[in-house]
């Protein structure tokens, strides 16, 4: 008995220990810093609720049922061996659930389609072309010719495009409190909307297990005013060295890397890229005439 109880209260302190030491750790997915990220936690809302309306009954029947119906003596509750159906419970518990995936089903593609285009369309967003590589990201700004290694800035309020993709095994980029993930795929250009609604620094990390450096797949994306976020690409483009041809190459190697800023890439690079890993990179611009997003095509 005393072993027993030894045993308990070693597992209640083990317990206090694991939920004390992440007491000041917030949930970050569930505070949403953007517009995309205020959509899809609404419908992370949305769909706990929903289901709620089925689990919470269900649960309750089950307690209920167990206690009601249990073998002891005296129970007088009522006994039916020849029931075998009922038509209005048949509708209720199929009813309920079909009624309750409809609704899902609608608001879900309601905010998927909703978030394939700029959170606002007032003012003009900004590009950031993303390669996932082993083990380490590569952000290219191709308006402002500037790169960065694990880490990325934007400006707050303003709509970015990630274009996404991959020179190395598949991997997912993911901003929680920006928005949700999406894949980067070698020969494929991903596109993904985010915003920043204020200045801060936003955790990101790889979400696809790529091998035993993807612990260390992680960056920060920093939303600076629109004001900063200028001055920071002037500073880079002044004062950081320049990407060549052999330093990709050399940061494309399976490997850490440290956060870095460069000053240029080789021209084309993003679409050098696309296209070695047996995709076909095309320009928004060249099948559409006008914008400045880009997409991919495949062969």
């Amino acid at each position: 008995m005393k072993k027993l109880a030894m045993a308990k209260t070693s597992l209640l302190l083990l317990l206090s220990a694991c939920l004390l030491a992440g007491c000041d750790k917030r949930f970050i997915l569930l505070h949403p810093k953007g517009p995309v990220a205020q959509k899809e936690y609404d419908l992370i809302v949305l769909s706990a609720i929903l289901c709620a309306i089925v689990v919470i009954p269900v649960l309750a029947l089950l307690v209920f049922i167990v206690i009601r119906y249990r073998d002891k003596p005296g129970n007088k509750a009522t006994y039916r061996p020849e029931w075998n159906e009922s038509k209005w419970l048949e509708v209720f518990w199929w009813g309920i659930p079909i009624v309750i995936i409809g609704v899902l089903g609608f608001y879900t593609a309601k905010t998927t389609f909703a978030l394939v285009k700029p959170p606002v369309t007032n003012v003009k967003p900004v590009t950031i072309q993303v390669t996932s590589l082993d083990w380490k990201w590569l952000f290219q700004y191709p308006d402002q010719k500037i790169a960065t290694v694990n880490y990325a800035e934007i400006p707050a309020g303003v709509p970015v495009q990630f274009v996404l993709t991959s020179d190395a095994p598949m991997n997912s980029f993911w901003v929680p409190q920006l928005g949700g993930q999406e894949y980067t795929m070698p020969g494929m250009a991903m596109r993904l909307w985010l915003q920043a609604d204020k200045p801060g620094t936003y955790y990101g990390s790889g979400a696809n297990f790529t091998g035993k450096g993807f612990a260390h797949m992680k960056f920060k994306v920093v939303a600076k005013p629109q004001s900063e976020f200028l001055a920071w690409t002037k500073q880079v483009k002044k004062t950081a060295p320049a990407l060549t041809k052999e330093g990709y190459e050399k940061l494309a190697r399976q490997g850490l890397a440290e956060k870095t800023a460069f000053s240029s890439y080789p021209a084309g690079l993003f679409e050098e890229i696309v296209d070695k890993n047996g995709g076909k990179y095309m320009s928004h611009e060249m099948k559409h005439g006008h914008g400045h997003m880009h997409q991919h095509d495949e062969n």
